[in-house]
């Protein structure tokens, strides 16, 4: 705890309540979104492509969340924007255990994910304009250090708590949104803010036009895009089809997967660092490659797993492959980045969570009618393929670059 109290102290007040604040969001999202397919599931009568589809609607919305969010806050101010995203996904939580048409349920999980993707693109920005440059990485680490922690966490005190896939879940999860919202909103009465939270109107900043527009022209960046879009249906809401499968044919399932949700989470906050370092001299496509291999490995790992053993097995393979994956893509879009549209490519580069959505329908799809070890080699084939789309953008790179008189010398060990 006073490791945790000198981490923080160096930020902006602000700053070490957001840190805080995505903690405790994280701890306790990790007891009810997971389970949410598993909580519709018991108490619906829908499909599990229905379910799949409601659960995806969330990633989905945040596709294109983070450009509205920008746009929203030019305008109305982050603080704003900050405090209804917080007080509307309070709502929404509670909503979600008291509504059972599945229109609704579609469309509020479309407004959980437009709200998480606002405040999160939003809080972010903030905390760079409240903290110095110097201090800005290490800031966002022990963020995403936070997030980790809270998932590692949550899904075990739920399930020892008897919470995991309950309605009492939802409830806490809302009523902690709730009481963040009110936190924020003192601090920001007693702190003062340099940089009072607007934009300060880069010309780097997006629309979902400009965005589409940049894709339509750059080949290169649309077959990434393309690859990203694969890899994300497989891992960006994984815990749907994944809770889907266990809880049906393992016994104390629904707490098994809590277990699996905590396997996940610990794994990332002790290897990300190790695993970083040992692999720094690789970047880009080798270490897709190999976070893909690792994705379809513990793929098949789930298909074939008989006990307990190997689901948690199989589960921190996979989680080794999102390690790999996702700071690879953002330096992979880094390389064939223009500087003057830095903004631009990274605000293009969210159109990859559309796969967050194509992931838990295709999914639910092939087990409904398939069954679980279907789904899961479906899904490595998924994560192979998707190689093929990023092959050829670095090829498309690679030609460019070689045939323009300027540039930057290419790098052999980011190349197949």
């Amino acid at each position: 705890m006073n490791k945790m109290k000198r981490l923080l102290s160096v930020y902006h007040p602000i700053a070490q309540i957001l840190i805080l604040g995505t903690a405790l969001i994280s701890l306790t999202s990790a007891m009810s979104i997971p389970f949410l397919a598993v909580y519709l599931n018991k108490h619906t009568q829908l499909s599990y492509a229905v379910i799949g589809m409601i659960v995806g609607a969330g990633p989905l919305a945040a596709t294109v969340g983070g450009f509205i969010g920008g746009i929203l806050s030019d305008r109305f101010g982050r603080k704003v924007l900050m405090f209804g995203s917080l007080c509307s996904l309070a709502v929404v939580f509670v909503l979600l255990i008291l509504v059972t048409n599945p229109f609704l349920l579609f469309l509020l999980s479309m407004i959980r994910g437009l709200a998480t993707s606002f405040f999160s693109a939003v809080s972010k920005a903030l905390m760079g304009d409240i903290t110095p440059q110097d201090k800005r990485f290490k800031l966002f680490s022990t963020r995403y250090l936070a997030v980790n922690l809270g998932y590692a966490l949550g899904p075990m005190i739920g399930a020892n708590l008897g919470l995991e896939g309950s309605s009492i879940a939802f409830q806490l999860t809302g009523t902690v949104y709730l009481l963040y919202a009110l936190i924020l909103l003192i601090g920001f009465k007693k702190c003062s803010i340099v940089k009072p939270g607007e934009s300060n109107g880069s010309e780097d900043g997006i629309t979902i036009i400009s965005a589409v527009n940049i894709i339509r022209r750059d080949s290169i960046l649309l077959f990434f895009i393309l690859g990203g879009i694969s890899l994300t249906i497989v891992h960006g809401q994984m815990s749907v089809y994944l809770s889907q499968y266990v809880s049906e044919q393992f016994e104390e399932g629904v707490t098994l997967f809590s277990y699996l949700l905590s396997v996940h989470g610990f794994t990332i906050v002790l290897l990300q660092a190790p695993i970083t370092k040992m692999l720094e001299k690789y970047k880009g496509l080798q270490t897709i490659t190999m976070g893909s291999m690792l994705f379809a490995l513990g793929e098949v790992g789930f298909a074939f797993s008989t006990n307990e053993g190997l689901l948690m097995l199989s589960m921190i393979v996979f989680t080794i492959g999102e390690i790999l994956v996702i700071p690879s893509e953002y330096a992979l879009i880094d390389v064939i980045t223009p500087e003057k549209v830095r903004g631009t490519y990274y605000g293009a580069q969210e159109f990859t969570q559309l796969g967050g959505f194509i992931g838990p329908w295709l999914a639910g799809l092939i087990l409904s009618s398939y069954g679980g070890k279907a789904m899961f080699i479906a899904m490595s084939g998924i994560s192979l393929f998707s190689l093929l789309f990023y092959a050829k953008g670095w090829k498309m790179y690679r030609i460019k670059q070689s045939s323009a008189k300027h540039g930057p010398p290419l790098d052999d060990k980011v190349c197949f």
